[in-house]
């Protein structure tokens, strides 16, 4: 074995995880999709919350999207390394430093499979990390940290947003109304999103996430109402064409 990240030996093939879970279960946190389409084989689903990140939908997909027209997804940012960003939303943060997801336990017996899963899943730009997770009890209270897997689309990954500009949150909102790929919809990934985390107990999403529902409900309005009016025009010009 080589030596690999944090002082750990790398087993032969190249993985850390077995590192992190001696006794080979594995436990997966999600914060975007995972939360609603869980990984296969788990026997425990435990909202909760990872601590000094936060959620932003500045990651570029042709899941909901295609190359030429990529849509957006969301990716946890470390919270030191965001203040050092210029974001537009940053009053919609407060000192709070958790994002909320849900946490999946897999048995040993499949987490060799569930992460081959994974790794498949979220290939796009996405990068294993380990960190503490923070469970959330039947009593609204939090039980003691466990080591939770996590995808991250770190900021130095080509399908995060460099570009400020693409960053506004105005930006993403027509993004996400444009995108769709062989994944769906954009816009189903983002109302998916929202009514997820108001599914794991909390009564409402991130901010951020609230606030980009709100601007791409805005759009979509006025998207409807485009697509009426050139259908208008469209059945005028036949309605002419055959007098």
């Amino acid at each position: 074995m080589q030596a690999g990240e944090n002082g750990h030996q790398t087993p032969p093939d190249g993985r850390t995880w077995r590192n992190h879970f001696p006794a080979g279960d594995l436990w997966v946190f999600g914060y975007g999709s995972l939360i609603w389409k869980p990984p296969p084989h788990y026997d425990q689903r435990v909202p909760g919350y990872i601590d000094g990140y936060v959620r932003r939908f500045w990651q570029v997909t042709d899941h909901r999207g295609t190359p030429d027209v990529p849509g957006r997804v969301v990716t946890v940012i470390e919270r030191k390394f965001w203040e050092t960003l210029d974001d537009p939303l940053s009053h919609l943060e407060s000192t709070d430093t958790k994002v909320w997801g849900a946490a999946y336990h897999i048995p040993a017996s499949h987490a060799e499979e569930v992460h081959d899963y994974l790794d498949v899943r979220e290939i796009d730009g996405y990068s294993v990390h380990y960190t503490p997770f923070h469970p959330l009890s039947d009593d609204a209270s939090t039980g003691s940290p466990i080591t939770c897997m996590v995808y991250i689309g770190q900021p130095s990954n080509p399908q995060f947003l460099r570009d400020p500009a693409r960053r506004e949150q105005q930006d993403v909102a027509e993004a996400v109304v444009r995108g769709e790929g062989q994944s769906g919809k954009n816009t189903e990934y983002l109302y998916l999103l929202e009514k997820a985390l108001e599914g794991l107990g909390l009564g409402s999403a991130d901010g951020h996430v609230t606030d980009l529902v709100r601007r791409v409900k805005a759009l979509e309005t006025v998207e409807r109402a485009r697509e009426e009016e050139e259908a208008a025009e469209r059945d005028l010009r036949e309605s002419l064409g055959r007098s």
